[in-house]
């Protein structure tokens, strides 16, 4: 087990989020689970894309918030429509740049890697281009990111 991990509070649902994450991320598992007598979910371990994570069915006390999200770096446009559709279904609402809530509650990044390398950029006009793109997207769409990236 890792020395930090993070642990992540359902509301009776914790058996329904895993199979939703991991029917979601093709690189993710249920690695163990501890049941209650009466053969609900008390507690679980699983990994998405080498992340591990833990979670407990804790009841309704708590929710998740946007103080924590979770980041995801995605290789190219398909990556990022397939995440965004999966995790905005069933529930889910879009927000602003890049961000998601699921229909859990959990937040979600879904960043396409080429916002960041353009992001980088060392001409401080095409950086600012790229973010006034992006500050007007709630999916972020790497042809609009190019194209702001790219004026003469």
């Amino acid at each position: 087990m890792s020395k930090i991990t993070p642990f992540l509070w359902f509301d009776e649902n914790l058996e329904e989020a895993l199979r939703y994450y991991t029917s979601i991320f093709k690189n993710s598992k249920v690695t163990s689970v501890d049941k209650m007598p009466d053969g609900k979910y008390m507690v679980a371990s699983f990994e998405i894309e080498g992340q591990k994570f833990q979670a407990i069915n804790g009841g309704p006390m708590f929710k998740f918030n946007e103080a924590i999200s979770m980041f995801v770096d995605c290789k190219d446009q398909e990556e990022v429509d397939y995440l965004w559709s999966k995790l905005t279904s069933d529930g889910g609402a879009e927000s602003q740049c890049g961000w998601l809530k699921d229909k859990y509650g959990l937040s979600w990044q879904i960043v396409p890697r080429a916002l960041m390398e353009m992001m980088k950029d060392k001409d401080p006009a095409k950086s600012k281009r790229v973010m006034d793109a992006m500050l007007k997207m709630k999916r972020i769409i790497v042809k609009d990111l190019e194209d702001a990236y790219n004026v003469i």
